[in-house]
């Protein structure tokens, strides 16, 4: 018999549905296993079992209650299923460091509205996930936890910045997790950790109330083991709220991104583009990236859909609209003067560039920002004439040892390095673009690569439905790491 962290998030749902399976005993499961292997992987910042174990037992309430009206059915997707939050997002009541010890002791009064969502959605909250300082580069090695692992080979990082997040579902420490991405940090994680990860539409989830990126390029999501459980998540996130500063086009009345991800689902014949090199000068394409990439494209092609390999120019003008508002977003946090050489050395630098940005400058790069988006979906991606996808590897190279990327003596040489490594992500973050990293290969040694596929602004039911498609074609969700 499968042991309760094999089962899938929707699985569990289903038997806490039918009364086969309890939130109190899924909870403790998963909060047994975090004791126990989280020193392994450096999943969570924060436990909080209390809590947990208070909203299982509500959870289980609930549910006993529904089965007695015979209401099941309007339980939410992921009723009594367990989701862990990331250490960005404030939870009132729990700490929350934003991954930097200048914050170690921040107790937020109020919940971003992603919690609330995930309260209402009876999902019990086992800890907040590990991330870097600000969620600024992508490895998650901070000063107030241990490095995040990836359960495939603990050596090696997790990726970030929600390297927290997949760390705990790739070891079972959770079914599924909310993340978010600002650069690719849902993206990149689900790649290194062997899994799906979603990045919703710019406005498909709200960031409020208290912390808005009113550059559009941040937004949370789901992370899972597979593509059904990603969008069951996603249904509980999604939402807007008034003060938004961004919307998504809505569903159809009754439609659920869980539904666009069953089979019956499965898209029709779709135009998709391979894009063959990455679109940052200077990066090579490691071998295994390359090839999960070439046989991504036969096994869409296999799939009935049409692949064109083409080209995106290597131009620096995007790369530099993107570095210019990501350092301005850095100054954001409100950290004292008297508090700013604790911070970590590339927080520090993106800060000091940040400051030295003038308004007009920043006004130039979040338009730079726009026009990019405009010229995707106006040429590149035009309904009824251009490509439906985009397809990538989700990365330039495998999952790196940990520590690989950090240069504290040099951290403008870093934040070169992060965007060597993560050439392909940022481009769905500047464009406001759904898309997903999806765990189509492993290299010889035994470690995930993920590959991406991009959908137009809004389209992101048809994304999953294809994403479901290739994953019947090509299951992964039964490979299991070393730590499981």
């Amino acid at each position: 018999m499968a042991e309760l962290h094999e089962l899938t998030a929707t699985e569990q749902a289903a038997a806490i549905r039918e009364g086969a399976l309890s939130p109190v005993e899924l909870t403790e499961h998963y909060l047994e296993r975090i004791g126990r292997l989280d020193a392994e992987v450096g999943a969570f910042v924060t436990v909080t079992p209390e809590l947990a174990r208070a909203q299982a037992a509500e959870a289980e309430r609930a549910a006993r209650e529904a089965r007695a009206g015979g209401g099941t059915g309007e339980l939410p997707p992921l009723h009594g299923v367990p989701v862990p939050v990331k250490d960005l997002n404030q939870v009132a009541g729990v700490p929350c460091t934003f991954g930097s010890e200048v914050f170690a002791g921040y107790v937020p009064e109020v919940d971003d509205h992603i919690v609330t969502a995930l309260r209402e959605g009876g999902s019990p909250m086992t800890g907040k996930t590990n991330t870097p300082e600000f969620g600024l580069p992508c490895y998650t090695e901070n000063r107030v936890a241990p490095p995040a692992r990836t359960p495939w080979d603990t050596s090696r990082s997790a990726g970030g910045s929600s390297g927290g997040a997949a760390a705990a579902v790739a070891a079972g420490l959770a079914p599924v997790a909310q993340a978010s991405d600002g650069g690719g940090s849902i993206r990149i994680p689900a790649s290194v950790c062997g899994l799906v990860g979603f990045k919703p539409s710019r406005g498909r989830v709200s960031s409020g109330p208290t912390l808005h990126d009113v550059t559009g390029l941040s937004t949370s999501g789901p992370i899972g083991r597979t593509v059904e459980d990603t969008a069951a998540l996603l249904d509980v996130l999604a939402g807007v709220h008034p003060g938004d500063p961004f919307s998504a086009p809505s569903l159809p009345e009754g439609e659920t991104f869980r539904g666009h991800a069953r089979a019956d689902r499965a898209p029709g014949r779709l135009r998709i583009a391979a894009l063959t090199e990455p679109p940052v000068e200077g990066v090579t394409l490691h071998p295994d990236c390359a090839e999960a990439g070439r046989r991504a494209a036969d096994l869409l092609r296999g799939l009935g859909h049409e692949v064109d390999e083409i080209s995106i120019p290597a131009d620096g003008t995007l790369a530099g609209a993107f570095s210019r508002t990501w350092s301005v977003m850095a100054t954001l946090r409100p950290v004292p003067e008297e508090a700013e050489d604790r911070l970590m050395p590339l927080s520090r630098h993106l800060r000091a560039r940040g400051r030295e940005v003038t308004g007009q400058e920043f006004a130039g790069a979040l338009y730079g920002l726009r026009m990019a988006g405009q010229v995707i979906a106006d040429s590149l991606m035009a309904p009824g004439s251009g490509y439906d996808v985009l397809l990538s590897p989700t990365l330039a190279q495998p999952p790196l040892p940990v520590g690989a990327l950090r240069n504290e003596e040099d951290p403008a040489a870093e934040f070169a390095a992060l965007t060597h490594f993560t050439p392909f992500t940022a481009l769905y973050n500047s464009t406001g673009q759904p898309a997903v990293s999806l765990p189509l290969h492993w290299s010889p040694e035994g470690l995930p690569i993920g590959v991406m596929l991009a959908g137009r602004y809004g389209a992101d039911a048809p994304l999953l439905a294809l994403s479901a498609q290739v994953e019947a074609a090509q299951p992964w969700h039964d490979r299991k790491p070393p730590v499981w």
